[in-house]
């Protein structure tokens, strides 16, 4: 399992569009965009890495207030018992009228050696 599936997975459940790295086609009101952050091994024993911690950057965008859709996140990342490193609102976008609010995350995952 990968957080970025885990991520994929509980937009589909919220019900907001998804994808990573740049949203493609035409936009809708409300959508995510997942920026991986780093991968990296925290902890190693007999020299090798037994855990594998993957960070994302969710960056949400929405028209009109993003408020409600933003504790909905927040409380489904909670559940999924991924780590909210940072949250905070980065801009209002005037030439397209979106709202921009990022939420960064973090996951360990024991690695399979």
């Amino acid at each position: 399992m990968s957080l970025l599936a885990e991520l994929n997975a509980l937009a589909e459940d919220i019900g907001i569009s998804v994808e990573t790295g740049v949203f493609t086609g035409t936009a809708p009101d409300e959508y995510l965009v997942l920026t991986p952050l780093s991968d990296s091994f925290t902890l190693f024993a007999d020299n090798k890495p037994q855990y594998d911690v993957q960070e994302v950057r969710i960056s949400l965008y929405a028209r009109g207030s993003y408020m409600e859709r933003k504790d909905q996140i927040l409380h489904a990342l909670l559940a999924a018992e991924v780590d909210i490193t940072d949250r905070r609102f980065i801009s209002h976008e005037d030439d397209t009228g979106y709202f921009h609010y990022a939420i960064d995350v973090a996951k360990s995952y024991e690695m399979e050696v």
